[in-house]
């Protein structure tokens, strides 16, 4: 059964078997009849829920997770189960052929416990992938999220896209790190790319300044464009006594006079 039980997922998996090598797949196939038949001979098997399927269980999980990491489809994950059905009732009837209520109750039986499997494996799948789009919907986050050391004592953070409140908790966790391993006095929260800003942003990039003030570092907020000025001042948006500069020019002059440091242009060598 173990023969006809690969040349069935070969066959569904021909597209794929750059994931996944036939000694691999046969190996993952032998383990798995290894606990599925004694669990077939101990345990209920219109519930799988029973302790004597754990094992199973276990094992199923293991196999959807990596699949979803290595790039299969709920699909091709599920063939891992339902692709035995054919092997098995082959077996069936090979056994039961010659009383048919026997046949039909056992194939049904059978059509049950693996239906069940393979939506666990699916089940599986699923949570494992949102957990990988998770991971990678964060780290895109750190990434568009950058902490920059302009000068010394000078941090610069340019934000682009909407700052919603998990962005905002990762721009504050980087902000407030950089300010402590590089003892930085004041911050530059540059908006020149984010898009508009509302009551909700506002209060994010308050949320963040606030945290950095409580580090000891001032916070500059620059980049706000003519139209959403306009914006906030119609929604009645204030920063209070946060400094705001037009640009990323103005907010670096002014950090540096802060700083005490002062920029002065030489006449070009002749």
């Amino acid at each position: 059964m173990l023969t006809d039980w690969l040349r069935e997922q070969l066959s569904a998996l021909s597209a794929r078997q750059d994931l996944i090598s036939e000694p691999d797949l046969k190996r993952q196939s032998a383990e798995f009849l290894a606990i599925f038949t004694p669990a077939c001979h101990t345990g209920d098997l219109a519930d799988i829920t029973q302790p004597e399927w754990q094992p199973v269980l276990d094992f199923l999980a293991g196999i959807s997770r990596s699949r979803a990491v290595q790039g299969f489809s709920p699909s091709e994950t599920a063939t891992f189960v339902f692709s035995l059905k054919q092997p098995l009732f082959a077996r069936l009837r090979q056994e039961l052929g010659a009383d048919a209520q026997a046949l039909a109750d056992e194939m049904w039986a059978a059509t049950v416990l693996l239906d069940k499997l393979g939506l666990y494996t699916t089940e599986v799948y699923q949570k494992s992938r949102e957990g990988v789009i998770k991971r990678q919907q964060q780290e895109m986050l750190e990434l568009s999220t950058p902490v920059v050391k302009l000068w010394d004592g000078i941090l610069a953070v340019p934000l682009i896209g909407t700052l919603d409140s998990s962005r905002t908790m990762v721009v504050m966790e980087s902000l407030l790190q950089s300010i402590v391993d590089t003892g930085s006095a004041i911050a530059i929260v540059d908006i020149t790319g984010v898009p508009t800003v509302d009551t909700l942003i506002a209060q994010n990039l308050l949320k963040a300044v606030a945290a950095a003030r409580l580090m000891g570092a001032e916070c500059i907020i620059c980049g706000i464009r003519p139209q959403i000025a306009q914006t906030m001042v119609h929604l009645g948006i204030e920063f209070g006594s946060i400094v705001t500069k037009a640009n990323l020019a103005d907010a670096l002059a002014y950090a540096f006079r802060q700083i005490g440091c002062s920029v002065t242009r030489q006449a070009p060598r002749g």
